[in-house]
């Protein structure tokens, strides 16, 4: 986007701790072009991962929930931004905001909840409005997002939704993703997080199987439903 490119929550890690990888990354690190802007959704291990940000080539701007920048400072990262919910930052004629979701988030035995945990909002003028959902359980916010924002393309998570009644606050099923992308108003449906690593007792292809019946469900128009290979292309101009 203008010439700017944007990471979300990069992940490279063949492992998360002795949770192996479901499948490789799309793109392999060492094809990555020189990234200038990471985004961060929240600091659980499957979405911030400092040997994949270390990795990365450039030297990128990294957005950060607040609560998060001093983690990086002590990792020896110093190019970070912390945001709180709704703040706007911009970045060559970029504006990024930081929005809620309904998580929460945990690196170590003492920093429950030190640190935030939200979406992202890209926009620029003349560009597609993007919206990273990061993780979320189902919640009224996805509406407040809506209103807030004209979004074109909404990526949202669909995986690690079982048990219900354990996942349910903390990740969205296929059929409550539905719901947010109809909540919060979006043209498209780019669903994410659901076959990197296995979070949850559900699988891949049953979040996929759910999604599409959920979809059919509601009657919504295939054209705006994207179902993305890894390291498949989408040209959004």
């Amino acid at each position: 986007m203008n010439g700017v490119t944007i990471v979300t929550d990069p992940v490279w890690a063949n492992r998360l701790g002795t949770v192996k990888r479901l499948t490789r990354p799309g793109i392999p690190l060492s094809d990555m072009p020189d990234v200038d802007i990471v985004l961060i959704s929240h600091s659980h291990y499957d979405h911030l991962n400092f040997a994949s940000i270390r990795k990365l080539k450039g030297n990128p701007r990294i957005f950060v929930p607040i609560g998060l920048g001093r983690l990086f400072r002590k990792k020896g990262i110093e190019n970070v931004v912390e945001c709180s919910w709704w703040q706007e930052k911009h970045y060559n004629k970029i504006t990024l905001t930081f929005v809620p979701a309904q998580h929460w988030t945990r690196r170590s035995l003492f920093d429950m909840n030190t640190s935030h945990w939200g979406g992202w909002i890209i926009q620029a003028d003349g560009k597609p409005t993007f919206y990273f959902a990061g993780d979320s359980g189902y919640f009224r916010g996805f509406k407040e997002i809506g209103e807030h924002f004209s979004i074109d393309y909404a990526l949202l998570p669909i995986g690690a939704y079982e048990p219900k009644w354990f996942m349910g606050p903390q990740h969205i099923t296929p059929e409550e993703a539905v719901q947010a992308f109809i909540d919060c108003k979006a043209e498209t449906f780019i669903p994410m997080h659901y076959g990197t690593f296995p979070l949850a007792d559900d699988t891949p292809e049953e979040a996929l199987d759910r999604l599409l019946a959920e979809w059919t469900r509601h009657q919504l128009d295939d054209e705006r439903l994207k179902l993305l290979k890894l390291g498949e292309l989408l040209h959004c101009d």
